[in-house]
């Protein structure tokens, strides 16, 4: 494992993409992604008397479907990275408890899937495990209870507002001689603050922690835009998404639109009613790289992406308290191998 000058850690023996999976509810699967998606239920409620308990069965069933689609056994995982929204990573360790295999739970709000997949990447790499997996989950009902009001508040929603995801993506990291889609590079973000107190307005929140992380990275790397298919932000919706990219024009004079997406503004019909600016939350980037992403590599329709999942570390308590909203953001650069 080599460092560059900053912040940008090489994997030399680049760890594998074995599989991955997504299991999602209903606004999601009737969505653009429908078709991508493994796992779809009609019902948001998944069969469970709890919106806590319906967020942890997604996230174990895209975990099921992962290990079920790779060629790795349950018993062959050395470890388990999992994390989601709520208290105490409820979701990732009540889906895993009966598994017994190690566990970390993670929080880095909705930048966890790529923390959770670099933390797994550079396991694998530095030879200290064989196959880990990578999941991470979220659910509108349990998100807006937590962070905002119930439902049965009926509070109207700001434009600037994004829809928390109720789906979770599964990946399985390993070695292989000859990967078919590889990790090679790994970013860790810094916690960035730029005084935003808006409770419903995560994207800017977020967005000066992406683009200090994605500026990071190309100048770290000395790499354009166009040398990506793909510079994947998840998921700053169509607030945090524009300014993001201004704030990279501005600071570094470097345009990154004609390659950039938004897995917020992926996932939903953005005219559809309580879209508003977008999706967000662990479920937004993990279901969009799991499955559609992943599977445009697989045919190699694309062959190069940056994945730089952004997250809001807001505390609802200190927000309440007058606090500002941290954000983060962690990236991970996937490469197709084999042409």
């Amino acid at each position: 494992m080599n460092r560059n000058k900053t912040r940008v850690i090489e994997l030399k023996n680049r760890p594998c993409v074995l599989s991955s999976a997504s299991a999602v509810g209903t606004n999601e699967a009737t969505g653009p992604l429908g078709n991508y998606f493994d796992i779809k239920y009609s019902d948001d409620g998944i069969g469970e008397q709890t919106w806590e308990k319906a967020e942890s069965r997604l996230l174990k069933d895209a975990l099921m479907c992962a290990i079920e689609k790779s060629s790795v056994t349950i018993d062959e995982l050395d470890m388990i990275f999992a994390g989601d929204l709520l208290n105490q990573c409820t979701s990732g360790s009540y889906a895993v408890r009966n598994m017994n295999i190690a566990f970390g739970g993670l929080f880095g709000a909705c930048s966890t899937m790529a923390y959770s997949l670099a933390l797994s990447a550079l396991l694998v790499d530095g030879g200290y495990c064989n196959y880990i997996a990578a999941a991470t989950s979220s659910h509108f009902c349990s998100a807006e209870k937590q962070f905002r009001y119930p439902l049965e508040y009926g509070c109207q929603r700001s434009p600037s507002s994004q829809r928390t995801v109720t789906g979770a993506g599964a990946f399985i990291i390993g070695n292989n001689k000859k990967p078919d889609i590889a990790v090679s590079k790994v970013l860790f973000g810094k916690v960035v603050d730029l005084g935003v107190t808006d409770t419903a307005n995560m994207g800017a929140a977020m967005a000066p922690a992406a683009a200090e992380s994605i500026s990071e990275f190309l100048s770290s790397t000395n790499t354009l835009p166009e040398d990506y298919d793909l510079i994947l932000t998840g998921d700053l919706g169509m607030v945090g998404s524009s300014l993001m990219r201004d704030i990279i024009k501005e600071q570094t004079d470097t345009d990154i639109s004609p390659v950039h997406n938004d897995c917020g503004l992926m996932i939903y019909d953005m005219d559809a009613k309580g879209i508003n600016s977008g999706g967000s939350g662990c479920g937004c980037s993990a279901c969009v790289t799991a499955s559609y992403i992943m599977s445009k590599m697989k045919t190699g329709d694309i062959k190069k992406v940056l994945f730089a999942a952004t997250g809001a570390l807001m505390s609802p308590t200190l927000s309440l308290q007058g606090e500002s909203i941290p954000g983060i953001c962690h990236i991970v650069e996937f490469i197709k191998c084999g042409g």
